[in-house]
């Protein structure tokens, strides 16, 4: 009987993360580890396997089916409040420009330009495609009779993972479909 696991590299053998608790590290970006991590973590006695792929990888002496969820023995526990990046930022506020609502060619503008003494600062900077950008300019949205959509804030790490459920990854193992909660078709 054919199945894919069988014929797939090993490259394609990704292992969902899971905490101690067995749910997700994260969401979006969702934890995966490539199967080489995966499978040192197995011989540290740092995880316990879940599921497992069809697929083996095979050394003179052993075999072993590669692990497709695994769970961290010890629990980590999460940041309450997430690292302020660029992509962090695009996650809170939706990959939506807070001034027309585009979804493409997005940047981030300071809401309070520089120029004026704003900072780099969660409560500060919100998403903006290029032309929006363009168009504010060294202005505040007041200024430029530009309405922000949202107030920027700082989100805390629940929130950006409740975001980060709304878009799913394009590849989901069958065996993840228990740990994760995402409305899509799971590949096989």
């Amino acid at each position: 009987m054919y199945h894919p696991d069988l014929i797939r590299h090993p490259d394609g053998c990704p292992a969902l993360v899971l905490n101690a608790d067995f749910t997700p590290l994260s969401y979006y970006p969702l934890s995966v580890w490539p199967w080489q991590t995966a499978i040192k973590a197995v011989f540290l006695d740092r995880v316990n396997i879940v599921s497992n792929y069809e697929r083996e990888i095979r050394s003179p002496s052993a075999r072993m089916k590669l692990p497709s969820v695994i769970a961290l023995k010890q629990y980590v526990r999460p940041s309450a409040f997430p690292a302020f990046t660029r992509f962090n930022l695009f996650l809170r506020d939706k990959f939506t420009c807070q001034y027309c609502g585009s979804l493409g060619d997005l940047t981030f503008d300071h809401v309070i330009p520089r120029a004026q003494g704003g900072r780099t600062t969660w409560e500060n900077v919100c998403t903006a495609c290029a032309p929006c950008n363009l168009k504010k300019g060294g202005r505040t949205p007041k200024q430029a009779h530009m309405p922000l959509h949202v107030t920027p804030i700082r989100p805390t790490s629940w929130q950006l993972q409740e975001h980060g459920r709304r878009f799913p990854p394009h590849y989901l193992h069958a065996t993840w479909h228990d740990w994760l909660y995402w409305d899509v078709e799971l590949e096989a």
